[in-house]
């Protein structure tokens, strides 16, 4: 692998960790200095299929009211590796009293997150 390939690798994975722990610290803000003007999330309810949000307003909105209904949300990250512009991270997900299993699927644009598509055990 090339170094520049494996530092666009690298930089995918940095964003996403770096977005994983503004999530952690329910940094709206910093989550969203991390992803393109465009950028789409893909919830992981309703189940089978979620909730799509599409731009960056729409993805904000919806993390400001996630944290205010879920104010002890965590995610600890079980795995995570990149290739390319993507990043897949395995998680879990804990809110007080319960814990959820998953995985996100991300892709990056100049080394902002564009996508975030998540899934959930059971």
């Amino acid at each position: 692998m090339t170094p520049t390939r494996m530092s666009e690798i690298e930089s995918s994975v940095r964003a996403v960790m770096d977005f994983n722990d503004a999530f952690n610290r329910h940094d709206v803000q910093g989550m969203m200095q991390l992803t393109s003007d465009d950028t789409v999330f893909e919830n992981t309810d309703p189940s089978p299929d979620g909730t799509r949000y599409a731009g960056k307003d729409a993805v904000t909105k919806f993390w400001q009211d996630f944290f205010r209904d879920a104010p002890n949300a965590h995610i600890d990250i079980e795995e995570i590796f990149g290739f390319g512009n993507r990043c897949v991270m395995r998680w879990t997900y804990t809110w007080g009293d319960g814990h959820g299993r998953g995985v996100d699927v991300f892709k990056l644009k100049d080394g902002l997150i564009a996508e975030k598509l998540s899934y959930v055990k059971g």
